[in-house]
């Protein structure tokens, strides 16, 4: 079981061996308790690959999905950028009031292109979404239609191979079957053997005794 090329094949549709041997089922369920305790202590098979790192190239992304992971709560949005602040000092000097003219006209600025998007959107969002849309339908269509036909194919080979090891299970059973008889006939030929030796030896001490009274 360590060995990562290990390859297990068994004929479940035919062995019968854990009900003929309780032994072998204690062991089973020894080995399935190892293999739990393993999963519920972290521990994966050799088999299974390493989890995926997510957003390896996109530090903000990573960041954001660490954040989702442990709860935390978003950062409150910062709203001192869309304020317009006058200047601070009465009356306030050549340079204050360039700034916050600076920053009114960003202000504004940034209202128009807010309001050109909303426009697209308005335009053009409806349709994009529909597109997106029929585009999620038919990939699950085509996701669910691939599900099936694997499960369908699942069963069909499960199907197969149990009537195989069906057909395969009478073969072994007529055949181990016709080896007990041989054991059994070579096993009766031996003692008939060893019966007919014992005679042998006993006739020819009589032939020689028979023999030895002649002479």
């Amino acid at each position: 079981m360590a060995s990562t090329d290990a390859y297990l094949d068994s004929l479940p549709y035919f062995d019968d061996d854990l009900q003929k041997f309780p032994y072998l089922r204690q062991k089973v369920d020894q080995e399935l308790a190892r293999e739990l305790k393993k999963m519920n202590q972290g521990e994966l098979h050799p088999k299974v690959p390493p989890p995926v790192e997510l957003f390896t190239d996109h530090p903000l992304l990573k960041a954001e999905l660490e954040r989702a992971r442990t709860n935390e709560p978003l950062p409150a949005l910062d709203t001192h950028r869309y304020q317009l602040p006058a200047p601070t000092s009465k009356p306030g000097s050549d340079e204050e009031w360039q700034a916050a003219l600076g920053n009114a006209r960003a202000q504004l600025q940034h209202q128009k292109l807010r309001q050109s998007n909303l426009a697209l959107l308005q335009t053009y969002g409806p349709n994009a979404h529909r597109i997106n849309n029929y585009l999620l339908e038919e990939t699950t269509k085509q996701v669910e239609k691939a599900s099936e036909d694997l499960k369908q194919l699942t069963v069909e080979v499960n199907r197969e191979r149990k009537n195989d090891q069906e057909r395969l299970g009478k073969q072994l059973t007529s055949l181990e079957t016709r080896w007990t008889e041989l054991i059994s006939s070579i096993l009766q030929i031996e003692m008939a053997n060893t019966a007919l030796d014992v005679e042998i030896d006993r006739l020819n001490k009589r032939e020689a005794e028979l023999a030895e009274q002649l002479s």
